[in-house]
């Protein structure tokens, strides 16, 4: 896993990367530093895309799309009108054999799954993306899930490469190679248009905070 640029920042504890408001800033346009490339969309993206091109979309479905991925049940899921539109969202990415910063990244998820009790899936829902698509299969997302408890409303996502890809990219989360992908995280409330980064290794209690804020919409 390469080093996070930042870790110095990082040591105390928590890092709020930056605030980014749907429309004001388009979220994701500029290319991270570990998102120098851009990665070919899917071609049943484009397709779907010009079937529908008389249909009126909002600005969030038009920058997100509807690549289609599936969660850990094998259930098809279209990445803007079933994840995000509507929804707070907690966002990570992962792969299942990372023995490096993922297992601890997974238990803050946890952790934030525990402090979110009976609001999970209501008023928000986990959301966690495989960077390695072409080895996490859905049975093996759904296992994985087990390790950390996942309960309903904590997603797993994974799909055909180039749509997995084409969706990270559009969080500005998008990776070349697995061990690329970044211990930052997404809190995001799609129908106020706030989203927010975050460190994903930093105190449960802190990334809550951040979470409650978003939720309540709070800059």
């Amino acid at each position: 896993m390469k080093p996070q640029k930042g870790t110095t920042v990082a040591k105390i504890g928590f890092l709020l990367v930056c605030i980014l408001v749907f429309g004001g800033i388009v979220f994701g346009q500029e290319a991270s530093p570990a998102q120098k490339s851009k990665p070919v969309p899917p071609t049943s993206l484009q397709q779907a895309e010009s079937a529908a091109s008389s249909s009126v979309k909002s600005a969030a479905e038009k920058y997100f799309t509807d690549v289609e991925l599936l969660n850990q049940d094998g259930q098809k899921m279209r990445f803007y009108s079933d994840v995000l539109k509507n929804k707070v969202v907690i966002i990570n990415t992962f792969f299942t054999t990372c023995t490096s910063v993922c297992p601890p990244l997974n238990r803050n998820f946890e952790k934030l799954q525990e402090a979110l009790g009976d609001r999970l899936g209501k008023d928000a829902f986990l959301v966690s993306i495989s960077v390695d698509p072409e080895t996490d299969t859905p049975p093996r997302l759904k296992e994985y899930g087990r390790r950390f408890h996942a309960r309903d409303g904590w997603i797993f996502l994974t799909g055909k490469k180039e749509n997995v890809d084409w969706a990270l990219y559009k969080l500005g989360q998008y990776v070349e190679t697995k061990d690329e992908h970044t211990t930052g995280i997404i809190i995001g409330n799609e129908a106020k248009g706030l989203w927010k980064k975050a460190f994903g290794l930093a105190k449960p209690e802190e990334l809550f905070k951040i979470v409650e804020d978003v939720i309540a919409d709070r800059m």
